[in-house]
């Protein structure tokens, strides 16, 4: 890979940049922490991208998307985490919506496709189920054909944002006889469903993202099934083998260590946190992980330039020092403002304990302690770094 700078791409970063001065509503939320905005403002924002061409970063132009690289695609996310734009739809840009692309009959596309770029559908995800998480093949979620219908029953658990989407992609197993990944099938279900129930699971930093959503006898068309009966492991497969460079959230990164920098030149004891020994060591320790993890990220994205094999398991890899580092620089947050780190300092207050140097963490829209208990689940969601050794050891040395 060649480290040059390439003067193309400064040049469409300075276009992103433009395009974020010009054309981000000055209305629209700002988001700076790791939580997906508000549903309509997803929506909102969707329907900005779509209008300047931009509704699908992601995906090829035969697709209806921009066809960016993948260095292009990384500066976008870079350009938008600092602009504070809200999100979009990762579950439909990254996920379903590759899917339906690749595996879709001409009427589902013409059913799905369009409602994703204009910002008119919100998408969750139905994998992971109670004892059925990194071990997915041992699903138990039933479909069972009935006509032009599956009936299914069953449960899913952290159904990210299932209280608020519209559809949610789901797999089932639709046949019990074989080996347990030929039985499982994948389908589009209109969560306005009767028979769907989403009840709300309340994380350990107090918000609500996740869910459990159960199916009782729910009649799902056959028409919603992606590719044949049996094939919801390829599907599966297909869908978590897209965007290995972003897996480890560079733009999450860069955030915490703009946050650290800023606490570094509050004075403490008479002198900058900064200019203390342990703090700056411990700092100086993460600025260069952080480096490390930015030149793996283009390793990651030049394989996937040359879809190169080993991309899949350098992605995995990424994923694990990446979410690794997002937790060691949280706790480091939370550590380095001491007693003011526990305190929740709701935005609406006029006086806060310890404002002065709980001030950097206000534009988080989240107190720190919150980001650092959010953070903890980077290392399970998109695959333990469990799974994700085991991808490394099976991929690169055959084990």
């Amino acid at each position: 890979m060649d480290f040059l700078p390439d003067p193309t791409l400064a040049e469409f970063r300075q276009q992103v940049r433009t395009f974020l001065r010009e054309r981000l509503p000055t209305d629209l939320p700002r988001r700076t922490h790791g939580m997906r905005s508000p549903g309509e403002t997803v929506m909102q924002w969707q329907r900005v991208l779509h209008d300047n061409g931009w509704g699908a970063p992601y995906w090829p132009k035969e697709h209806g998307g921009t066809g960016w690289s993948v260095t292009q695609r990384l500066v976008f996310d870079e350009e938008c985490a600092a602009a504070g734009t809200p999100s979009q739809d990762a579950f439909a840009q990254k996920l379903v919506g590759p899917v339906v692309n690749h595996f879709g009959t001409p009427e589902q596309k013409a059913e799905h496709i369009g409602p994703m770029l204009r910002g008119e559908r919100l998408w969750c995800q139905g994998f992971s189920e109670p004892g059925s998480g990194s071990d997915l093949a041992s699903l138990r979620t039933q479909a069972v054909r009935d006509g032009d219908h599956y009936v299914v029953n069953g449960q899913k658990i952290w159904t990210s944002y299932a209280h608020h989407a519209d559809w949610i992609f789901l797999l089932v197993r639709t046949d019990t006889s074989g080996k347990k990944q030929a039985g499982i099938s994948f389908l589009l279900v209109d969560m306005k469903t009767p028979g769907i129930t989403v009840r709300p699971i309340i994380s350990i930093d107090g918000c609500h993202h996740l869910n459990e959503t159960f199916f009782d006898n729910v009649r799902v068309p056959v028409a919603n099934l992606i590719g044949s009966e049996g094939d919801g492991w390829k599907v599966t497969k297909f869908l978590l083998n897209n965007e290995h460079a972003s897996t480890a959230d560079l733009p999450t990164l860069r955030r915490l260590q703009r946050q650290l920098h800023a606490i570094a030149a509050k004075p403490a004891a008479g002198r900058t946190l900064g200019q203390h020994h342990q703090f700056s060591l411990r700092l100086a320790r993460y600025e260069s992980e952080l480096k490390a993890v930015e030149v793996m990220v283009q390793r990651v994205a030049a394989l996937e330039e040359d879809h190169s094999p080993t991309a899949h398991a350098m992605g995995s890899m990424l994923k694990i020092r990446g979410t690794e580092l997002q937790q060691q620089m949280g706790q480091f947050l939370v550590e380095s403002l001491g007693d003011y780190a526990p305190v929740a300092y709701p935005a609406s207050d006029d006086f806060q304990p310890g404002r002065d140097h709980a001030l950097p963490m206000q534009d988080t829209m989240q107190d720190i302690a919150t980001e650092m208990f959010f953070r903890r689940a980077t290392t399970i969601y998109g695959g333990t770094s469990e799974i994700q050794r085991s991808i490394i050891a099976k991929s690169l040395f055959r084990l």
